[in-house]
């Protein structure tokens, strides 16, 4: 059995102004029709009809507690299936990610595995494999924001690497490279593992099991000369940060290497709490793990690693440069998305979302144009787009931490004009779905129905407002917006007040867990008189 656990962090400062902090590149819509999360688990689709005696189990996402809803959502849009949605509520790097994936499996796992225990003790017999309490799964930890091209060649790497796994290695994924990249981290590859895997694990003739190898050495990224003596020496690999290996096996090396992490995440898994889909752990236990990554963590200091090439069209989507490699280009060389105009222009990235964008004798640039940020780069070094992000920070602004349209679990909302004393959204709430009941310290607002309608508390009222009607809710109110239809509800809401910020908010009520006090309403529904 094999659980996928699909790292879902990170902020993806180096695709801004499209990645932001709240809305990162995991979740972005890039080259193709889907998401990158959305991607990463439709290409383990098939895995378990392909292959004899390999059962995929429904994917774990770890995510960012503030990330929860957006990734639930996308899950649900995609029609996937998942197992859980285990939320950090701040980043640990991978190692750790890692470590609550390796307890939640063997938490759910039957009979449960102790840490300490080697992958071949921990087999035991399974009446049915399709039951993850059944047996200790093996991991396939992947990243949700990788792009890969053929996934037949994927799912051929995962094959092998589950029987490597069976015998105890911790086996990561190595690309075979094509280019003297400086961007990646490298692997070197040493002496062919004895023994073929399992010839009757596939169940086509044709697919061929890849050849695991030792790794006798991880290596950080090289300066360009490094990179082509790398390529051309054929001994390296390019670190993708995917790896496969038993639950329990991991814990273990984490017990011998790194405890504090083992200790941490033990203790913030164990005081869990769960809420529908969602698996919050304990921050306080958390917050005690080092922030390592899985390769200094126990990668590079195991006995027991393996590495499996792979080829498949692998791209970490990095840079901007790296989303013009894998996208579709015009006979300029462009790749042009939006409404866009060039004259005279070549190997250009052109990105429009809300204006026309039009471009005269330019070439190798990166352009991004969005509600409320342009970016103009060098292709060549867009990796200093970072550092515009770092300033941002620094001057407390708020463009690289979310964008103009805000997405929440209820919708969307977009600020389209603000003011020193005014604030102007156009509001979409989703069909069924209603806003927390809450209360403003130091603004009114007022709501004008563009279309459906809404279901509206103010105080000890609740009536409804229809298309091309209106309501106020006063300063102090209790209030709070639904869309009893089904159809979205949109309105413009206009905001008066001498504080404007949206941490003005007091939550009494609120589906979706973020309620931080109380209060009893039994409002009487009735009609509101037109305006």
């Amino acid at each position: 059995m094999i659980l996928p656990v699909i790292l879902a962090g990170g902020s993806g400062s180096r695709l801004w102004p499209l990645s932001r902090e709240l809305y990162p590149k995991q979740f972005l819509t890039i080259a193709g029709e889907q998401s990158m999360l959305q991607q990463t688990i439709a290409r383990l689709d098939g895995l378990d009809k392909h292959f004899l005696n390999l059962k995929c189990h429904d994917p774990l996402i770890i995510c960012n507690e503030e990330h929860r809803f957006i990734a639930a959502e996308q899950i649900r849009a995609a029609g996937a299936k998942h197992s859980d949605i285990v939320l950090e509520p701040f980043g640990r790097n991978t190692a750790p990610a890692i470590a609550l994936a390796a307890f939640y499996a063997v938490h759910q796992s039957q009979p449960k595995v102790e840490i300490g225990t080697t992958a071949a003790e921990s087999k035991s017999a399974t009446q049915n494999p399709n039951d993850l309490s059944n047996n200790e799964p093996t991991l396939l930890v992947l990243a949700a924001d990788h792009h890969i091209s053929d996934v037949a060649a994927f799912q051929r790497a995962i094959s092998s690497g589950v029987d490597y796994a069976d015998i105890g290695k911790l086996v990561t994924f190595g690309i075979t490279p094509g280019t003297p990249e400086t961007g990646y981290g490298y692997i070197k590859q040493g002496k062919a593992l004895q023994g073929t895997p399992d010839s009757q694990r596939s169940a086509s003739s044709e697919t061929q099991a890849n050849q695991a190898f030792a790794i006798d050495q991880f290596v950080e990224k090289p300066d360009k000369k490094t990179a082509e003596n790398y390529l051309s020496s054929g001994e390296y690999l390019w670190n993708s940060g995917m790896f496969m290996f038993k639950a329990s096996q991991y814990l273990e090396e984490l017990r011998k290497h790194q405890p504090e992490i083992l200790r941490a995440c033990e203790q913030a898994f164990s005081k869990r709490t769960s809420d529908l889909d969602f698996v919050r752990i304990d921050s306080e236990a958390f917050e005690l793990s080092p922030s390592v990554s899985i390769d200094y963590a126990v990668m590079e200091k195991t006995q027991h690693a393996a590495v499996i090439p792979m080829n498949a069209g692998w791209n970490d989507i990095g840079s901007w440069s790296a989303i013009w490699d894998v996208s579709d280009k015009d006979t300029n060389n462009n790749v042009i998305e939006g409404d866009v105009l060039t004259v005279d222009s070549q190997q250009n990235y052109i990105h429009a979302e809300n204006k026309l964008v039009a471009t005269v004798g330019v070439n190798n640039l990166i352009i991004v144009e969005t509600k409320d940020a342009i970016l103009v780069a060098d292709k060549d070094k867009v990796q200093g787009v970072k550092s515009i992000v770092e300033q941002l920070n620094q001057s407390d602004r708020t463009e690289h931490k979310h964008h103009r349209e805000v997405f929440r679990p209820w919708g969307k909302y977009d600020v389209v004009d603000l003011g020193k004393r005014d604030k102007v959204k156009r509001i979409t709430v989703k069909a069924g779905h209603k806003l927390s009941l809450q209360m403003h310290h130091h603004r009114a607002e007022h709501w004008v129905v563009v279309a459906g309608t809404a279901k509206v508390t103010n105080n000890d009222e609740t009536y409804l407002v229809g298309e091309d009607q209106s309501t106020y809710i006063p300063l102090g109110h209790i209030h709070s917006l639904e869309n009893p239809g089904i159809i979205p509800l949109e309105m413009i809401e206009v905001q008066t007040g001498h504080y404007l910020s949206e941490d003005d908010i007091v939550r009494y009520q609120d589906h979706y867990g973020r309620q931080n006090t109380q209060y009893k309403i039994n409002p009487v529904l009735k009609p509101k008189p037109q305006s």
